[in-house]
């Protein structure tokens, strides 16, 4: 069994939380930061001064790359998105890529080295300020939550709105919008990998020490919402296309409720009491409501096409749910960017700047046509139900790295079975 630690947010400094991380397109709930430790003296009696000094080296990168950058990322401005942010991303994530190869090798068939290292990582969402547990599958968790979170902000800066050459009001490039649905569903990949096929290798003692951000309920929302960010994004381009039909953008907003709604679901319920994990239930209430707005305002439209008084009811019905969900998610809105660390909107595009200028006028001109034809009485004064679609968007397929081969030559040098390699089940 795994020792483990947590230590009070108030007893250290370590923690360095922005008081303003500027303009959020994709909320980023606070990154998890390595803290050093000292793999000669856990592992020196075990295994190769090589490998020890291979694993020490690529923590080490990871460790100073995340402590220096790491809490800076989040705040990256538009203007400096592209260029040092963009490159800080890109490095720590080969970083994590490079290590996670090496640090399976702890953990290849129940070794028992498993649980010879105290790995601790400081913590943003949680109330302890940092949690550190002897076992390396915690570490493997540690590394694709932070793979997930750098996939995320990569997102924010390709979806923070840039003034364009011709001089006209900010917008996000096609490209930059298609780039970041990879993204996303590569995001829920490592998330849907660390739920399917991590957390199970820890047992429940150390499951229920686990840190909030990394609690099966957290990761599942972080899953989910970058798949509805990532309908977001298909719907905006649905909109922008001429041949995208109504029936075609309501499906799409239709499956983003759906995301949304699970996302919620997952976090309602958990301790989310700090600023960062406050913020982060914001966010996801925010664009829960945002896309039952859309829902609704394209689910009016197409009961509207109907030529029956009840269809022209319901449409009035559905489109002022939308007028009525649109105005809740300004709110929501705004109390997503009060709430600490500050925050505040980019330029509106894509979805809801169509779709800010769209519901209130519909809205106001089919109400006040259908009211003229129909008696009030004879208007459904509840919204009608949604349609129901299954749900088209899925992560990535991420499997686990094999073991890097060091691992062995290791085996071999000591006289042992060569390890074969490991691979992630996918059931």
């Amino acid at each position: 069994m795994g020792c483990l630690l947590s230590t009070s947010k108030d007893t250290g400094g370590n923690r360095r939380r922005p008081g303003n991380i500027g303009d959020v397109s994709v909320y980023v709930p606070g990154l998890r930061i390595p803290k050093p430790i000292d793999f000669s003296q856990l592992l020196g009696d075990s295994l190769s001064k090589n490998l020890v000094e291979r694993l020490s080296a690529l923590r080490t990168r990871i460790v100073v790359m995340a402590g220096q950058e790491g809490p800076t990322i989040t705040r990256t401005r538009r203007k400096s998105a592209t260029q040092h942010g963009g490159s800080t991303l890109a490095d720590l994530h080969q970083a994590l890529e490079d290590y996670l190869p090496v640090l399976l090798g702890l953990v290849k068939d129940g070794s028992h080295l498993q649980q010879k290292v105290h790995f601790v990582w400081i913590n943003q969402e949680d109330e302890a300020e940092e949690t550190a547990i002897s076992n390396a599958w915690y570490e493997v968790l540690s590394v694709l939550h932070l793979m997930a979170m750098l996939s995320l902000s990569q997102a924010n800066l390709l979806l923070l709105p840039r003034t364009s050459a011709d001089g006209y009001q900010p917008k996000v490039s096609e490209e930059s919008r298609r780039a970041s649905i990879d993204i996303f569903l590569k995001a829920a990949g490592f998330l849907d990998c660390a739920v399917r096929h991590v957390l199970p290798q820890l047992t429940g003692e150390q499951r229920r020490a686990l840190p909030v951000d990394l609690a099966e309920g957290v990761l599942r929302a972080l899953c989910l919402q970058a798949l509805g960010q990532g309908v977001d994004i298909q719907l905006g381009m649905a909109i922008d296309s001429t041949k995208a039909t109504l029936a075609v953008k309501r499906r799409l907003a239709c499956e983003m409720v759906k995301y949304w709604q699970q996302a919620q679901d997952n976090i309602m319920n958990l301790p989310l009491s700090n600023g960062w994990g406050e913020k982060h239930r914001l966010f996801v209430k925010w664009k829960y409501v945002e896309s039952k707005a859309a829902a609704y305002y394209y689910h009016g439209l197409i009961l509207d096409e109907g030529n029956t008084e009840k269809f022209h009811g319901m449409a009035v019905a559905a489109l002022q749910a939308a007028d009525e969900y649109f105005k809740e998610s300004k709110k929501a809105c705004e109390a997503f960017n009060a709430a600490l660390p500050l925050s505040r909107n980019p330029p509106l595009w894509g979805t809801m700047k169509y779709l800010s200028e769209k519901i209130p006028k519909d809205t106001s001109s089919k109400v006040r046509i259908n009211r003229d034809l129909y008696s009030h009485e004879k208007i459904m004064e509840t919204a009608p139900t949604l349609p129901d679609f299954a749900l088209a968007l899925k992560p990535d397929e991420y499997q686990l790295p094999p073991v890097d081969t060091s691992w062995n030559e290791e085996n071999m040098n000591r006289g042992q079975p060569g390890l074969n390699q490991f691979r992630g089940d996918r059931r």
